[in-house]
């Protein structure tokens, strides 16, 4: 604004310079009040373009200035972008320490379950190698009706049953452990 003040301002002189009339010396009184309205014109001109010269530089430093604070916002946005993306790496390791964790935690149950399993298996032929050993022993003596021979058979069988689904149980339990490591 003070730019467009300042040239308006040299712009007016100009042309009052152009269509001054030019006056015919007939005093000395006239030519030195001719020459201090000289001089006097030339001290504005001076200040007028010195104060130009003082806009140009404002100018020039307020360019500067805006400059460097864009140069700062992007800085920080910089700054911000990066900040965001190391968050987000955070979350992603967390994440998968997390998985991490839970596999862990499912093969460390897994291994648990087949060794209970494994357990009930041992148990369980034993008390079938039991059973055996007291029906071939009752057999041997022959107090066992036909009967209590089939009843005796049935549970042997029903043993064996449960054994096989314990194998079972055992053999799935290896290939989910498998899968999981």
């Amino acid at each position: 604004m003070k730019l467009k003040l300042v040239l308006s301002v040299i712009l007016i002189a100009c042309f009052q310079n152009i269509n001054a009339q030019e006056v015919q010396p007939q005093k000395i009184v006239d030519s030195v009040a001719v020459d201090s309205v000289q001089i006097k014109m030339a001290e504005v001109e001076k200040q007028k373009a010195y104060e130009k010269s003082q806009l140009e530089k404002q100018l020039k430093e307020d360019k500067q200035a805006l400059k460097e604070k864009q140069q700062q916002e992007k800085a920080l946005k910089q700054q911000e972008k990066e900040q965001k993306k190391l968050e987000k790496e955070q979350k992603r390791l967390e994440k998968e320490q997390k998985r991490f964790e839970k596999e862990q935690k499912k093969i460390a149950s897994t291994e648990k379950t087949l060794i209970k399993i494994k357990g009930k298996r041992e148990k369980a032929i034993k008390d079938l190698d039991k059973m055996e050993v007291k029906f071939a022993k009752n057999r041997a003596k022959g107090k066992l009706s036909p009967v209590e021979i089939e009843k005796e058979n049935v549970k042997i069988s029903k043993q064996q049953l449960k054994i096989k689904e314990l194998e079972e149980d055992i053999s799935k339990e290896e290939k989910k452990l498998n899968k999981l490591r």
